[in-house]
């Protein structure tokens, strides 16, 4: 294959057929959340672990196989934020966690996800590793939110160490930003 060929990857693919899978997810949790009774708990759990799980195997397939696309650069962080999202605001909805916390998290992720989309012209910028272990903590501490016999102590831990991580990595990702913009303006000699 010569260098400008490329391939064409269809949209329709395992790894963005799981993205959707994740998004298609969220309803069932929140009303699974919602419902009274702690098996209708153990059930909002499972359906966030599956969801939870998609979201490191898209990626991995996508990468692996070579089934990244267009749409899978968008529908992806979607996919995250609205499973995080609903996540947290049911907790605060519930008064399980309190909203400065939901705020401030969710704030980040809807300034980064527009930033990112504000930067698709000129490129984009791949997910840090400092971006991992925030997806990572975000997850565990929802998780321990879920589970009834947690003590709250290590609930608040878990989400204090997500919610810095959280904003360290946006901080870092706005800074990556600026400066891919500044290179891109130089190549375009501006």
């Amino acid at each position: 294959m010569k260098r400008d060929e490329r391939r064409v990857v269809s949209p329709w693919n395992i790894a963005n057929v799981l993205t959707v899978l994740r998004l298609a997810l969220v309803p069932f949790f929140v009303v699974c959340l919602f419902l009274p009774g702690s098996g209708w708990r153990v059930a909002a759990l499972v359906v966030f672990a599956v969801a939870s799980i998609t979201d490191h195997l898209d990626g991995e397939l996508a990468r692996r196989y070579g089934l990244i696309t267009d749409f899978g650069k968008i529908a992806d962080p979607i996919a995250d934020k609205a499973l995080i999202g609903a996540a947290l605001v049911s907790l605060s909805i519930l008064g399980e966690l309190q909203w400065w916390i939901t705020i401030l998290i969710l704030g980040r992720e809807l300034g980064i996800t527009v930033l990112r989309f504000m930067l698709l012209r000129h490129a984009v910028i791949p997910a840090s590793y400092g971006g991992k272990v925030k997806t990572v903590l975000q997850i565990a501490a929802i998780v321990l939110y879920l589970l009834p016999w947690v003590p709250e102590i290590v609930q608040l831990v878990v989400m204090g160490a997500a919610l810095v991580v959280t904003l360290g990595t946006g901080v870092d990702y706005v800074i990556r930003a600026i400066r891919l913009r500044k290179v891109a303006e130089q190549a375009r000699g501006e």
